[in-house]
């Protein structure tokens, strides 16, 4: 049997992009100046000028959001499979994960970091998480390791056996690691950052789960560096989708 591979991170890759705030402007713009917008479009996709920063920021204010369609970003990420139960609730992404029926499944695993706040507080909708106690912390990684150790060797026990892989996978737990490409736009992203992320100060406070966080959080930084306009205008305005 392979070694066991236990991680507590997550890995977000930006494939490939294109992605600029110019994307949103000429798509505004047709609205006024039709057919004069295509040479908008063709052009130097910076958008650096108070104008430019103004009409974004009255898009994103009074939720103008198709202008905010005309872009893509195609991102690379590996989470455990309960990541991407969740992830895939919204429906407002392109997604490919790898199959369980197809390849042969690795053993990797994902186990709460001791940073990974354990014990939940407060209501249903209203909630938050804080730390655990060092024994909460201890027994939370070894029923974690062992069980997921238990579950990967009857898997492989099954497969030995000539048992099918989408037979023996259903063994394996939600902390099963997997990858899988989501390819969005930036509209599509801002939702999914108002609901996936925490932040003080927006207008709908969210509670996401903390894995799910991780991922937003590095598909977030990328975007901010690819739309910094439109970044900055999400914030401004209580990071609430358009």
């Amino acid at each position: 049997m392979p070694d066991i591979i236990f991680r507590s991170d997550v890995t977000v890759e930006l494939v490939r992009s294109s992605a600029h705030d110019s994307d949103v402007l000429f798509a505004a713009r047709v609205s006024t100046q039709g057919e004069q917008t295509l040479e908008a479009s063709k052009g130097d996709p910076a958008a650096t000028d108070a104008r430019d920063r103004g009409l974004i920021n009255y898009l994103m204010r009074d939720r103008h959001g198709s202008p905010f369609e005309h872009n893509s970003m195609t991102f690379y990420v590996e989470a455990p499979i309960f990541v991407f139960r969740e992830f895939m609730r919204h429906r407002i992404a392109s997604y490919n994960e790898e199959s369980g029926r197809y390849r042969e499944l690795r053993p990797v695993f994902y186990v709460p970091g001791p940073e990974r706040n354990l014990v939940q507080t407060g209501k249903p909708g209203a909630y938050d998480f804080v730390a655990g106690t060092p024994e909460q912390t201890d027994l939370t990684v070894e029923a974690t390791k062992a069980a997921c150790t238990f579950a990967y060797e009857q898997y492989e026990r099954m497969l030995a056996a000539g048992v099918a892989r989408e037979v023996a996978r259903g063994v394996l737990p939600v902390a099963t690691f997997s990858s899988m490409y989501v390819t969005m736009n930036s509209r599509s992203l801002m939702n999914f950052l108002s609901l996936r992320t925490k932040r003080d100060g927006t207008h709908f406070p969210s509670f996401p789960q903390r894995e799910i966080e991780m991922v937003a959080e590095k598909m977030e930084a990328f975007w901010a560096g690819l739309m910094p306009m439109t970044y900055e205008s999400f914030n401004l305005n209580g990071r609430v989708a358009p």
